[in-house]
């Protein structure tokens, strides 16, 4: 879940991926005064004594790549980055030893032995200035050494001002990164990759430079992110102002609820009504469908595209077989031609999307529609009966026996658990179709649809024998057109009559 940024929020400190940091309340004017005061009063604690001899102990880093003094090309000030000579203030950072090591996106941060834990560097006031927590705390300093002006304190030349870093491994490169920005505006040379900007970003939120926060934020739009980058960037949209935080969520976050529902319906659509590269498009839409995580959202797309190819095969074989219109000969047959194509085509549709539905085994609703269509299947008899589609679409009575036969075998191998009367209605109806057309196609039948036939009968049969005896009665005398000039070339016909008069001859129970 995404956070709402409905309302502004105050941003907050850095732990590399943490929010977890000793000046988050700098962000909320509320308490600003509070915590600069004790910021100043911690300053306060060092006496003379103290900041010479920690500036003893502490390793002056100036041979650190970034704490280098000469200024960069970049540059927008003359004024040196970490100079002993020039400088005012002396920044001390340092990593807190108590602070708890983050686990993120299940990896476990600890400190590289290798890496200082304390540097103290020479920095200046009216740059550090350019940062609104630098600002606010110098301008607290000074007002304190106002109060004071006698006080031993305030005769030091440099303001000693502890920066404490939560546990991170690179937290402190992460800072010095920050502050060199103050000086350079390098931001085009820094932040060249999104893992620098989501390094970055935190700490610029944290010391208040909006400058290098909204560069960061521009970079992060623009930018792509790996999954967990992608992480990251959700862990600190709750940090930023609602204006800053507007394109990030746009990304990551839907604008509408059924979304998803309707990119899959887009997508179904696409690979159904494709031109080119049809079948790796199939394949292709197919993949993401049984991978999707949702299976009802995968239900309801296909049944919505099942519904809308099923209606337009109906309309066009309604409008074949009983004409309502009047024109010359040649518009009647351009008509007719029209409306069995676009039959066809929508009778492949539904085959494609009738083996998606049952490979998600969500084919349930699928069989009820295909199992209530009398009229559409009268509509078919009639029309399979002209020998007018054969020069047409004479694959068009195999594509609709193979819908047939896919829903008949989840049913028939329990995939589908269909209730009694869907079961029974189904070989009522469809029965009738596969007879005709095998009537029709009986002196010039394709290998294939032979098979197609015969399979269709045996599961047909099969189906019957879950039946009542009353409903199988009346059924299997249907079939009798299933058999063939010799006998043994029906075995399936001959077992389901058998299993009929075996049942037939048992007492009655009960």
């Amino acid at each position: 879940m995404i956070p709402s940024t409905s309302k502004k929020r105050p941003r907050v400190p850095y732990n590399r991926h943490s929010t977890v940091s000793t000046t988050a309340s700098l962000r909320s004017t509320a308490s600003r005064s509070t915590s600069l005061s004790s910021t100043a009063a911690l300053i306060d604690s060092f006496p003379d004594k103290t900041i010479s001899e920690n500036s003893k102990k502490l390793r002056r880093t100036s041979s650190h790549p970034l704490l280098s003094t000469a200024p960069s090309s970049s540059s927008t000030t003359t004024t040196p980055f970490n100079d002993a000579n020039t400088a005012d203030v002396i920044l001390r950072l340092f990593l807190d030893p108590t602070a708890p090591i983050i686990n993120f996106s299940d990896s476990v941060y600890s400190i590289d032995n290798n890496n200082q834990s304390n540097v103290q560097i020479y920095l200046h006031s009216p740059i550090l200035r350019r940062s609104k927590y630098f600002s606010a705390l110098l301008s607290d300093r000074w007002q304190h050494s106002k109060e004071n002006p006698d006080s031993a304190e305030n005769k030091i030349d440099h303001y000693l001002i502890p920066l404490k870093l939560g546990v991170a491994p690179g937290s402190i490169e992460v800072h010095l990164s920050v502050l060199k920005l103050l000086y350079t505006n390098d931001f085009n040379n820094v932040i060249n990759s999104a893992a620098a900007a989501l390094d970055i970003l935190p700490v610029a939120l944290k010391l208040l430079f909006d400058e290098c926060a909204d560069y960061c934020v521009k970079y992060l739009e623009a930018v792509p992110w790996s999954e967990e980058e992608e992480k990251r960037v959700i862990n600190l949209i709750p940090y930023l102002r609602e204006e800053e935080s507007e394109e990030l969520l746009a990304r990551v976050s839907p604008a509408k609820y059924d979304s998803c529902e309707e990119m899959l319906h887009g997508l179904i659509l696409a690979a159904i009504h494709s031109s080119s590269n049809m079948a790796f498009v199939k394949a292709f839409v197919a993949k993401l469908l049984r991978d999707f995580s949702s299976r009802e959202s995968a239900r309801r797309v296909l049944e919505m595209a099942f519904e809308t190819s099923l209606k337009i095969v109906k309309e066009s074989l309604e409008e074949y077989s009983s004409p309502n219109f009047r024109g010359d000969h040649n518009e009647t047959e351009a008509i007719q031609r029209l409306n069995l194509h676009t039959a066809m085509t929508n009778g492949k549709h539904l085959l494609w999307l009738v083996e998606r539905m049952i490979e998600l085994r969500v084919a349930d609703s699928a069989v009820k529609e295909w199992s209530e269509q009398d009229s559409f299947t009268a509509d078919l008899q009639r029309a399979f009966r002209d020998d007018a589609w054969r020069n047409i679409v004479p694959g068009f009575p195999a594509v609709l026996l193979r819908c047939t036969c896919r829903l008949a075998n989840a049913v028939a191998s329990g995939t589908i658990l269909a209730a009694r009367q869907v079961r029974m209605k189904l070989v009522k109806d469809w029965l009738p179709v596969l007879i005709v057309c095998k009537d029709s196609a009986f002196s010039s039948m394709l290998p294939s649809h032979k098979s197609l036939y015969l399979e269709l009968e045996e599961t047909f049969l099969r189906i019957i024998s879950t039946l009542p005896m009353s409903d199988a009665q009346v059924l299997l005398q249907q079939c009798l057109s299933f058999s063939t000039r010799n006998v043994e070339d029906c075995p399936h016909l001959v077992t389901a009559f058998n299993t009929w008069f075996r049942r037939a001859t048992n007492q009655p129970q009960g």
